[in-house]
């Protein structure tokens, strides 16, 4: 695969943890360099390893994967972007969770990279080897998971509580999206 295939791959995988990004900075009373660095290492690092996942299960597990792998990244960004609604409502920004530790970081980072695994399992039964798209895959979803929380770190900082809201329906949105594609 070529390089540009692979950096046009990446770019379409790293759009859901560019807006999980984007919520994430929404969320988070005070972003430092070290919350930045946190949520783009693991969101670049998953996009990295589910590719390969996939690649290295190849045929063998797909047809188990494919038949619920769309329920449980729905049911992941859903739980995640409820619990955002709900906190919209009801908590100082002294009380809000941070997305970027812990279990929340885990579930958010698996829940954008479903995607890339399926990625994965297709270039394995095209016999494309996976280690650049993986690699730049990675890179570039780290890259727009920095810019995604930036992003809305600035919209927080002007709308207050009401983009909360919002990015909690958009990672809800992002779940239904990716339902009513596997779905349909």
């Amino acid at each position: 695969m070529s390089l540009f295939m692979s950096l046009a791959l990446a770019l379409g995988l790293a759009m859901d943890a560019f807006a999980v990004s984007i919520a994430a900075g929404i969320v988070i009373p005070r972003i430092t360099l070290r919350t930045r660095l946190r949520l783009a290492f693991h969101l670049g690092l998953f996009q990295f390893l589910m590719p390969v996942v996939g690649w290295a299960a190849g045929l063998t597990v797909r047809e188990h994967i494919e038949a619920y792998d769309h329920w449980i990244a729905f049911t992941l960004l859903a739980f995640v972007g409820g619990k955002m609604v709900i906190d919209a409502f009801g908590h100082e920004d002294s009380e809000r969770d941070d997305p970027t530790r812990g279990w929340k970081l885990v579930v958010v980072s698996v829940a954008t990279s479903i995607d890339a695994l399926a990625v994965g399992l297709s270039l394995s039964m095209l016999g494309i080897s996976i280690w650049t798209p993986a690699v730049v895959i990675g890179i570039v979803a780290g890259l727009m998971s920095a810019l995604g929380i930036e992003i809305g770190r600035l919209a927080s900082a002007r709308f207050g509580s009401r983009m909360e809201l919002l990015g909690g329906l958009v990672l809800i949105g992002i779940g239904v999206k990716i339902l009513v594609e596997h779905l349909g």
